[in-house]
């Protein structure tokens, strides 16, 4: 006698980066490339969930041409538990420019930044951060 199958289906994972969604569908489309990021501060929640997941690709893809480094190194010990987003500016379909200043919470502390976006070929991108106290 062969083992029944359980007809329900493993709940979809939630998206890191905060949302309602699930990852598949908000973060993990933009990762995989699916679609862009339409404002500065999705982006920015884009690139929290690849920090959670280690996605260097879209990391590198999502940085600034004058800015990106050679490579992103990951702190294999981290483990990042959640994003909040504190304010924004600027950052929409209408502007070139934005910031983003963002808790980023992690197992032991949490990261205060104000980052910068900029478009560059019509893709918001991650300039440089500003860390606060």
């Amino acid at each position: 006698m062969t083992p029944k199958r359980s007809s329900r289906q493993q709940p979809a994972a939630a998206c890191p980066c905060g949302l309602a969604e699930t990852y598949e569908q908000c973060c993990g489309r933009l990762h995989r490339g699916e679609a862009a990021a339409p404002t500065a501060e999705t982006l920015m929640r884009s690139r929290y969930s690849a920090f959670v997941r280690r996605d260097e690709p879209y990391l590198l893809r999502t940085w600034h041409p004058r800015t990106r480094p050679a490579r992103v190194d990951f702190d294999p010990g981290m483990r990042w538990t959640g994003l909040e987003i504190l304010a924004t500016t600027d950052g929409s379909a209408f502007h070139t420019t934005g910031t983003v200043t963002f808790r980023a919470s992690f197992r032991g502390g949490s990261l205060h930044e104000r980052s910068r976006f900029e478009r560059v070929g019509g893709a918001w991108v991650y300039l440089d951060g500003e860390f606060l106290d």
